[in-house]
């Protein structure tokens, strides 16, 4: 069974207070969740592995610690996952990034897939999907099946905010594939919004409410 890491960092559960509240503008929640991404990004890279490395400072040589060989791949699920890719490339400035499009149809909740670009050495590389809800768990295991058809066998699941539906069935259909989030809300309601949320994630972010 795959882990789920609530990451409760005072200033994640800060910020996040912050981008739920109704009256909280494009601007800032777009801020908040670029914040946010990168202190996420810390927790979901806590144990890639270190070599040693012979280095000169100022006044003498020393053996230092770098990250050893871990080739990154962030992935984020168009569109509302765009808006955690700058806080994570901050992080992981030699990061290479792909996308998947999908979207959710508002009769049957379902997710519809309409775009793929991956790196073409995504299979050698450590994948980071992103996406800020995880509510139903359907655009989230559907892409990573997708991820998971193209040889990839290391791969993460970053979101801010996470229904206890969604992470049953992506731990339910990958149970290899560990799930971060800022928060672990109530519920879904009738149309598959998560309770008490923060709306509809793509719209708070990119204006379109």
């Amino acid at each position: 069974m795959s882990t789920l890491h609530l990451v409760d960092h005072p200033m994640i559960q800060h910020k996040l207070t912050i981008m739920r509240q109704k009256d909280t503008s494009t601007k800032a929640f777009r801020e908040l969740l670029n914040e946010i991404s990168l202190l996420l990004g810390y927790e979901v890279t806590r144990d890639f592995p270190l070599t040693d490395k012979m280095i000169e400072t100022p006044l003498q040589t020393m053996v230092g610690k770098e990250i050893s060989g871990k080739k990154v791949a962030i992935v984020p699920i168009l569109r509302a996952g765009l808006g955690m890719v700058d806080g994570l490339v901050t992080l992981i400035p030699v990061a290479k990034v792909g996308h998947i499009g999908l979207y959710r149809d508002e009769t049957t909740h379902q997710p519809v897939f309409y775009y793929c670009k991956l790196p073409a050495d995504i299979d050698q590389r450590f994948v980071i999907v992103s996406d800020p809800m995880l509510a139903t768990g359907g655009s989230a295991c559907d892409a990573i099946s997708l991820l998971k058809d193209k040889g990839c066998t290391n791969i993460r699941m970053m979101c801010l905010v996470a229904a206890p539906e969604g992470i049953g069935r992506l731990q339910a259909e990958h149970p290899d594939v560990d799930i971060y989030t800022a928060a672990v809300d109530e519920r879904l309601n009738e149309n598959a919004y998560i309770l008490p949320g923060l709306g509809d994630a793509g719209d708070r972010i990119f204006g379109t409410k």
